[in-house]
């Protein structure tokens, strides 16, 4: 039985969400602002959250921020705003999926799915290794010459699926479906945010080089 956690401030919004999910046999907690969402995250494990942006107390993108940097839970935003910087900002922030009010709930409880399966897929035990990385795959944790590098979600799923084909030239329309499970329906600067993260991150240990552009097509690792 999932356990998810609503975090929304419009009543009508966050009720009948929850009681569509209860029908479909999940336990709900509700929370009403930003700051119940971090006491309620905190308090207990969650299978999924469910995160609105404009929310009193801190903001939807703060709490996701916090999530990541301690759990690798999947987080799908539920927001008005719908211009494609806010998409690729969330994103880039770790969300793993981001839909636009109004939503049917069918769809969202068809990504609330799709989010679980990929949570639940991957042996705890699977490790890949590529020079001088590590990638725990249940974990999702990176090492890189023997230090942790904090990846978001999707950074991570980007580095291990480079690492599973380390001979492969990846397109960005590649990378976006593989990814997102879902057609590339953005435009290519959301991969080049999420390499450019990544390669930020992986500067410390010496090891950005290993991924290299490859002009005009897109992206492998050397």
């Amino acid at each position: 039985m999932p356990n998810i956690l609503i975090i929304e401030d419009d009543t009508d919004i966050n009720n009948s969400t929850a009681q569509y999910l209860r029908r479909h046999g999940c336990q709900c907690a509700q929370a009403f602002s930003g700051t119940e969402g971090r006491m309620l995250w905190k308090s207990s494990g969650w299978d999924l959250l469910l995160v609105d942006l404009m929310l009193p107390g801190i903001s939807g993108s703060e709490l996701i921020y916090e999530v990541r940097r301690e759990s690798r839970v999947p987080v799908i935003v539920l927001s008005a705003r719908s211009e494609l910087s806010d998409k690729v900002e969330l994103l880039g922030l770790g969300a793993d999926d981001y839909m636009t009010k109004p939503y049917q709930l069918e769809e969202l409880w068809a990504r609330i799915q799709v989010q679980l399966r990929h949570a639940s897929a991957v042996p705890e035990e699977e490790e890949l290794c590529f020079r001088e990385w590590r990638l725990n795959i249940g974990g999702m944790v990176l090492m890189a010459a023997g230090e942790p590098v904090e990846l978001t979600a999707h950074e991570f799923k980007i580095v291990e699926l480079m690492v599973r084909h380390p001979k492969k030239v990846f397109t960005k329309q590649h990378i976006y479906e593989a990814v997102w499970q879902e057609e590339c329906a953005i435009e290519d600067k959301t991969i080049n945010v999420h390499i450019s993260n990544i390669r930020a991150k992986l500067r410390p240990s010496g090891t950005d080089g290993y991924i290299q552009t490859v002009w005009g097509i897109g992206f492998k690792l050397s």
